[in-house]
């Protein structure tokens, strides 16, 4: 089962107990946070709006850290231009802790539904 997740402009593939690294998120470490799920794959795909509003997709903060320093150099021929600068993207690691769908919890007070009504 996995669910395929929109966050800071782009879109991760996550399976539950998955780390990932996403654009900086303003909540603190340790602080649980919702996901907003695109598409949710378990025996058969979702991918109605309907739908995906009774899939959650939860998550944990665990650290805010910096990427890796990119280099970036601007250079002309012929004219002496020369620039050099760097670049350290601001990101957040989170934990994918949960990952469920509505339709089991409905599954499952039907059939408690049926047989109390057989009961009687």
């Amino acid at each position: 089962m996995y669910a395929i997740v929109k966050t800071g402009g782009k879109q991760y593939r996550v399976e539950k107990g998955q780390t990932l690294l996403v654009e900086r998120l303003p909540d603190e470490a340790g602080a649980k946070i919702a996901l907003e799920p695109i598409l949710f794959r378990s025996d058969d795909a979702v991918f109605d709006t309907e739908g995906l509003k009774k899939v959650k997709v939860e998550g944990k903060v665990v650290e805010h850290l910096r990427g890796e320093k990119l280099r970036v150099f601007k250079f002309k021929p012929k004219r002496g231009y020369r620039k050099r600068t760097g670049h350290r993207q601001e990101l957040t690691r989170i934990e994918i802790t949960d990952i469920s769908s509505g339709s089991r919890s409905k599954a499952k007070k039907d059939t408690t539904t049926e047989t109390e009504e057989a009961g009687e």
